[in-house]
């Protein structure tokens, strides 16, 4: 999987692919990831409901239809691995969204924050280029398809409240923890 971290490329039309995907039991729950015809990620997320991911994907990158498997292979295993401790399993895992350049570059950014290192909204905003552009960064998490690939999770508010999280903010606590936070202010009540 040593593929690019976020695949740029002409956005696909509507209806013309079939995407693949596999539900994996996890600490924290069922763990489901869509992938296209090329093997790369499209959405993922902490359900077993494929049907909700898939309303996540870009319009321009939504597949038709959705094919269970029982393994997506070495993407399964990277997200075992993750959740069994290996934290740098996700690092390469290639995934495939589609916005404009600033989101897409922010999810690029997300993808750089290391795990056991969370930052703030604000600094995030930073280091993504726009520091007066907290709210976009923000936006820039909540309309990640990809959770755990690019890890939104790794991204909390002034003062140590945790945010909002698609998955809920138990499972983000419980990813903080399990990456090994170093901010104890991060547990603060929300």
């Amino acid at each position: 999987m040593n593929a690019p971290t976020v695949v740029r490329s002409t956005p696909r039309h509507i209806g013309t692919t079939t995407a693949d995907f596999a539900t994996t039991d996890t600490p924290i729950g069922p763990f489901t990831a869509l992938i296209d015809t090329d093997g790369i990620v499209l959405a993922s997320g902490w359900t077993p409901d494929a049907e909700n991911l898939r309303s996540l994907i870009h319009p321009t990158l939504r597949p038709a239809e959705l094919r269970r498997r029982d393994s997506l292979g070495e993407l399964t295993r990277i997200i075992t691995d993750y959740h069994a401790g290996d934290l740098t399993a996700i690092d390469t895992v290639p995934v495939r969204q589609h916005s404009g350049e600033f989101l897409l570059h922010a999810w690029e950014v997300l993808r750089k924050v290391p795990a056991g290192a969370p930052i703030t909204y604000t600094e995030y905003s930073a280091i993504s280029g726009r520091p007066d552009a907290t709210r976009a960064a923000a936006n820039a998490c909540a309309r990640n398809a990809a959770a755990l690939f690019i890890p939104c999770h790794r991204i909390f508010r002034i003062g140590g409240a945790l945010g909002g999280f698609r998955w809920g903010l138990p499972i983000k606590r419980w990813l903080l923890d399990h990456e090994g936070e170093s901010r104890s202010s991060l547990f603060a009540t929300t």
